[in-house]
């Protein structure tokens, strides 16, 4: 008579972290300044304030926004923040910087409110793979986080782990 197949890994304590389950909802808008310079590279801030003033603003309601500019001009740092305040009343946040920043900013403020007791003495697995854009900063911040707390951790997937940490 054959043995029986006993699935280890379901019967063992590891727990799966998955930072995509704590992705934030809501749509991501990159918003390139080089259409408000001067051929694309120049600020004149007389023009600069007019385009500001005139915009469509509430296109952004609840949405998260990362201010740049494509080109190689020098953007003073009042221009960033003069567009923030406009963005202020309508979008759930806004960062300089593309939308890398955007996404590891929005890790950076939910992992540093996150509570890992439940972690702790717990041989952990961080999941690897996932279909929205965490940022491989998320995964250094959790490490971080993680490794004070837990017996073990490992990244991947439970059948093909790589281990990182152990007390």
């Amino acid at each position: 008579m054959p043995e029986e197949i006993i699935n280890r890994v379901a019967n063992s304590k590891l727990v799966t972290f998955d930072l995509e389950d704590l992705y934030p909802k809501g749509e991501r808008v990159l918003f390139d300044i080089k259409d408000w310079l001067y051929e694309g590279f120049v600020l004149r801030e007389k023009e600069f304030r007019a385009a500001a003033k005139d915009h469509d603003w509430t296109q952004y309601s609840g949405k998260y926004v990362a201010l740049t500019c494509s080109t190689e001009a020098i953007i003073p740092g009042w221009a960033y923040m003069l567009i923030s305040t406009c963005l202020a009343p309508h979008a759930k946040k806004v960062v300089a910087g593309d939308l890398e920043m955007l996404e590891t900013v929005l890790y950076t403020e939910i992992l540093n409110q996150l509570d890992v007791s439940q972690y702790k003495d717990m041989p952990v697995i961080i999941k690897g793979c996932s279909r929205k854009p965490v940022p491989q900063n998320a995964y250094l911040q959790i490490i971080n986080k993680l490794q004070p707390v837990a017996r073990s951790i490992m990244y991947g997937e439970a059948c093909s782990s790589v281990p990182l940490y152990k007390k």
